[in-house]
């Protein structure tokens, strides 16, 4: 394994250079056996990518060779983590580079901030790793297109961490959508009220905290000096790192939209919102939003609202697909059905059947599976990552230009719209360069 991912660094380098630019095919035809060990490199330690470290070493036959993070505290504390965990310590990085360079690592994850997803992403496809890449999968449109690309060049198995495709209540609920037994369905609605978020106040810019590379941290984005408001966590709620509620729960909760209808791209999207429950804070995503999609034959809404719970049916968040005989209602705590007809109900009730909270655990043994089986497909491979991204992402780009647009997925681009076009590609920032695959 390691003499052929050799081979795909040094083939591609040679046909690419430090562009990571890819001109020839190079798929990906053994797998792992079944009692081998899955040894990994987590890149960005702090939140998700810890929490899919640790489901990761939940797994039999696995364990952790490197760790890489900007942030020297982060990554003592995670190598720390990793040993009570594994008895041993990972090898730590602060450089992504260096740690694709180490021998013996199968698997990469990846959970840095989304503008950080593309180019270790690439990188590692390149490398001939297997890939469990945090959610979203791109923070632009054009990265989706460039990852999807990769994976399909380089034959890389990968899961992205849109875990409720593993979440066994998930699943359920959207047999039952399938089964037809709710009729016509001419409305969707997804929704994330998240009364936890209060506002972020400004704050001066200051220094660098000590131990943090705040240029690597940077990586493609525009140079900005450094800003507590905007590291670490709070990150999802500027533009140039990510794309606010849309992208960080959208995901998860669109995705379960989408799959209930078994949808791809939208024929157009509008949208409205903006920050008006926090309108003087230092976040820049809107707090108040709502997307309005159209589908063959219906709609699909998305709503979404910071500092508050007022969610549909009672739930802060969750999808309802509303059919001629019944609302089907699904969140993270489990599913029901809500008859139409009131007194003369046109079908029977369904009682709340209760979630077990396995998604992540599901999700990431969904990954390992497939690696060790590739004729098995993971729940959320790159395509269903980049599609849903990518309709999230149509939402946020509908709100920025303020009116109606019109979806080309053939093309990935908007029809006769320059200007929302202009959303589509990333500027990244020198020296940094958007792949070409």
């Amino acid at each position: 394994m390691s003499n052929r991912r050799s081979f795909i660094k040094n083939s591609a380098l040679a046909a690419a250079g430090v562009g990571i630019t890819a001109s020839m095919p190079m798929a990906m035809n053994s797998c792992i056996g079944a009692n081998e060990k899955l040894v990994c490199g987590l890149i960005g330690a702090k939140g998700m990518g810890f929490s899919d470290l640790k489901a990761f070493l939940g797994q039999r036959n696995t364990e952790c060779a490197a760790i890489c993070d900007v942030d020297e505290n982060i990554l003592n504390q995670r190598i720390a983590d990793t040993e009570k965990i594994q008895g041993f310590k990972p090898k730590g990085f602060k450089d992504f580079r260096k740690l694709l360079e180490e021998p013996g690592i199968d698997v990469i994850i990846i959970g840095t901030p989304d503008h950080w997803h593309c180019i270790p992403f690439v990188n590692a496809a390149q490398e001939g790793k297997y890939i469990y890449c945090e959610k979203p999968l791109g923070n632009y449109i054009e990265e989706l297109n460039v990852m999807e690309r990769a994976a399909r060049r380089y034959g890389n198995v990968v899961q992205v961490g849109q875990w409720q495709r593993s979440d066994k209540h998930w699943q359920d609920a959207t047999e039952f959508v399938h089964s037809g037994k709710l009729g016509k369905i001419r409305t969707v609605r997804t929704w994330s009220y998240q009364g936890w978020m209060k506002s972020i106040p400004a704050q001066p810019d200051g220094a660098v905290p000590a131990g943090v590379d705040y240029d690597f941290w940077l990586g493609p984005a525009r140079e900005r000096p450094f800003n507590p408001n905007r590291f670490h966590f709070n990150f999802r709620w500027f533009w140039d790192y990510a794309g606010g509620l849309m992208t960080d729960w959208g995901v998860h909760i669109i995705d379960y939209g989408l799959f209930g209808m078994n949808a791809k791209a939208p024929k157009s999207v509008m949208a409205m919102g903006g920050k008006f429950a926090y309108p003087d804070d230092a976040c820049e995503t809107p707090d108040t939003m709502q997307a309005l999609y159209e589908f063959d034959g219906y709609t699909m809404l998305w709503d979404h609202g910071l500092g508050s719970d007022a969610g549909y049916y009672g739930r802060s968040h969750g999808v309802g697909f509303v059919g001629e005989n019944g609302t089907l209602v699904v969140d993270r705590g489990g599913w029901e059905v809500i008859p139409e007809g009131g007194k003369n109900p046109k079908m029977e009730r369904v009682e709340l059947k209760k979630g077990d909270g396995q998604g992540l655990n599901n999700h990431m043994k969904n990954f390992i599976d497939c690696i060790k089986d590739t004729d098995k497909v993971t729940n959320a491979n790159v395509e269903i990552a980049a599609n849903t991204a990518r309709v999230c992402h149509l939402g946020n780009i509908a709100l920025k230009t303020g009116r109606r647009l019109y979806w080309d997925a053939d093309n990935s681009k908007f029809i006769n719209d320059d200007d929302a076009n202009s959303y589509l590609v990333p500027e990244y920032r020198a020296p940094w360069e958007l792949p070409k695959v």
